[in-house]
């Protein structure tokens, strides 16, 4: 029985759609009066959710994929039910964190994920290894397993410090940026990088990979979570190596832009899309690591920490700007989302929402620094999280439609 990425990819839109739907409510809450439901919660069941529902489901889903293409001794129904229990985790987790919070049951669905994690990363590493692909180029995806993986220690400390009630604000923070770190710049900055270099070399075969590039990357990953604890005052042998990991991370970066103006894109008028939608998330991607490498002086990480406005900002334009919009767009390049004018209408509008929301929360932070209140931002920001919505579901019924309209066809 084959394996039907456009089917489990319908699912992630419609994760999407809730995780937009959850944002939506969160703005609701902050710019109007509405009593009802517990802001923490929802803030809770969104970030979950976000993480396992959407991001991790749609990169195992691409994942088999990848070795769908690359090997035919590819035994399905171990990653299927990976995906089933994954599912089901994400759903009870989606309902129980907006309901109770941390609780018991949240807890244990969240460590059910932890489960499916390191049960994926045996049997995909495993099934890797049958490939006939270059070592070098699959080694980003067995470090995005292995970040994976590492990351639930973070996620495990948080379940233990909501169980004990042994509450310290520095080492929950300091959990909550190591489970951040390694999941969205291990886990899916790597698999990202994995999917994009073989799509690339697979179109292009020209493309000039070189295995310092991912070299580059993993060895500055670990010491870069330190960037997310500077508040810390950490010593400064370890500062400074945080510095050199964030300059090794930018010139490896430049380097890769350098091996892709290299490469010479012939691109149709329908893919036309597709090309501005990359060029955007490259464009983020070196947004965010230049203001990485600005947040190691001193008086800027500061300010940066200081401001919730900033740090949510951040989080989206990882999120947001260079992961979600990448996973949709190598998606529909490689023809796993069915195109038509609503998949299209559903970009514009989704893309704009990024967009907006990522200047809004930059003037709300910016402004922040002179304790300036911005008139009205909170109602802005809910309407861009309104078109975010609308743009995840015009996505998710663009799907729907196509299904159907073949269904109708089926004689």
């Amino acid at each position: 029985m084959a394996f039907k990425p456009r089917f489990w990819l319908g699912i992630s839109l419609f994760n999407l759609f809730l995780v937009a739907l959850l944002g939506s409510l969160m703005r609701y809450k902050i710019g109007f009066e509405f009593p009802h439901f517990n802001q923490k919660y929802i803030q809770y069941a969104h970030s979950h959710f976000a993480f396992a529902g959407w991001i991790s489901h749609t990169i195992y889903t691409l994942l088999i994929h990848y070795l769908t293409r690359k090997t035919d001794a590819l035994v399905l129904k171990p990653y299927e039910r990976l995906l089933t229990i994954n599912l089901i985790c994400s759903y009870g987790m989606l309902v129980s964190f907006f309901i109770y919070g941390y609780s018991l049951s949240s807890i244990l669905l969240s460590s059910c994920t932890i489960v499916v994690a390191c049960f994926f990363a045996y049997y995909f590493l495993k099934d890797l290894r049958k490939t006939d692909e270059n070592k070098c180029d699959n080694n980003w995806f067995r470090a995005s397993l292995w970040f994976n993986i590492i990351s639930s220690a973070g996620t495990l400390y948080l379940a233990y410090i909501m169980a004990s009630r042994n509450f310290n604000e520095n080492w929950y923070l300091a959990a909550v940026y190591f489970y951040l770190h390694f999941q969205y710049n291990g886990f899916f900055l790597f698999s990202c990088f994995g999917l994009a270099l073989n799509a690339l070399k697979d179109r292009y075969p020209q493309f000039p990979y070189s295995k310092n590039m991912f070299t580059l990357f993993f060895i500055s990953a670990i010491p870069a979570y330190f960037l997310s604890v500077l508040w810390a005052n950490i010593p400064l042998w370890l500062y400074l190596i945080v510095i050199v990991a964030a300059i090794v991370q930018l010139f490896g970066w430049l380097k890769v832009l350098g091996y892709l103006k290299q490469v010479k894109v012939k691109v149709s008028a329908p893919d036309k899309l597709s090309l501005y939608v990359f060029l955007f998330v490259i464009l983020a991607f070196t947004i965010k690591l230049f203001l990485q490498l600005g947040s190691t002086i001193p008086i800027i990480a500061k300010l940066a920490f200081g401001f919730r406005p900033i740090v949510i900002a951040y989080l989206h334009l990882v999120l947001l700007a260079i992961i979600t919009v990448f996973l949709l767009v190598y998606s529909y390049v490689q023809n796993l989302l069915h195109r038509n004018v609503l998949s299209a209408l559903g970009f514009v509008f989704f893309l704009s929402g990024v967009f907006f929301n990522e200047v809004v929360l930059a003037v709300q932070g910016i402004a922040s620094f002179s304790y300036f209140i911005v008139p009205h931002v909170n109602e802005t920001l809910f309407i861009v999280a309104l078109l975010l919505s609308m743009g995840t579901l015009l996505l998710f019924l663009s799907q729907v439609k196509k299904q159907s309209d073949r269904a109708s066809l089926t004689p």
